[in-house]
């Protein structure tokens, strides 16, 4: 069972920063469809704005989430639907947040509910909002990520605060098409560390690290996988 669990956290480094895939008797797994490039953008977007704001809000214990700012995606771009109280900010990512090689890029599916801390929601999240004006200008992966590191190297994205990270314990996401498509867990940004430093992919460790910003920027992300969902209840043991 643990050793299971210990697997799915080991996919986190082939996804996005909200996703995860499953591992398979210890293997990667390839997703089961091809994304090789953008769908229509209405296979993004949310029909049901309310809905996206309740995903959202999921990602973090209301406790948290309940006075954040919450965004939605628009075809203009992330907007507010709410303002918030206190510092955070929730909002639900699509697959074009993971790494360059993440082989769900573009995966329509992919609803990933996350709540930047204070410190990431003013250096962090300005790489979401970016990433999507690219998108919506009908950029292809490789242009995103160059524009995303030349928007960085020229000023125009911040330097990352000390102190960022977000929750992803929403037990409503989509993270991947694999079996096991969610995990709740917890995303700490650093600049770039050796994994040693956190005991990160070492044997029966809770931490692991992955490339999500690799090739864009200058930020290491670590991944704590948490046993609990956003609202209390237990997450199975896989």
């Amino acid at each position: 069972m643990r050793q299971k669990r210990l697997a799915v956290m080991a996919s986190l480094t082939a996804v996005l920063s909200l996703g995860v895939i499953a591992l398979k008797q210890g293997q990667a797994q390839e997703p089961k469809t091809s994304y090789p490039s953008m769908a229509p953008l209405d296979q993004y977007l949310m029909a049901d704005r309310d809905a996206e704001i309740a995903l959202a809000r999921s990602a973090a214990p209301v406790a948290i989430s309940g006075d954040a700012k919450i965004l939605v995606l628009g075809r203009h771009g992330y907007e507010t639907a709410i303002e918030g109280k206190n510092g955070f900010v929730c909002a639900v990512e699509r697959g074009w947040m993971g790494p360059a090689d993440a082989a769900e890029f573009w995966n329509p599916k992919i609803r990933g509910a996350i709540c930047f801390n204070p410190p990431a929601a003013r250096s962090v999240l300005p790489i979401t909002y970016k990433r999507t004006e690219m998108v919506l200008a009908g950029r292809t992966k490789a242009e995103i990520i160059e524009g995303n590191k030349a928007a960085f190297d020229k000023g125009e994205l911040p330097p990352l605060e000390s102190g960022a990270m977000s929750y992803m314990m929403s037990k409503q996401a989509y993270l991947t098409d694999d079996d096991g498509h969610n995990l709740a867990h917890l995303m700490f940004y650093t600049p770039p560390l050796e994994a040693a430093l956190w005991g990160a992919d070492l044997a029966n460790s809770p931490v692991r690290l992955i490339a999500q910003f690799k090739g864009a920027q200058p930020i290491d992300v670590f991944v704590v996988a948490v046993r609990r969902w956003s609202d209390g209840t237990p997450v199975p043991v896989m």
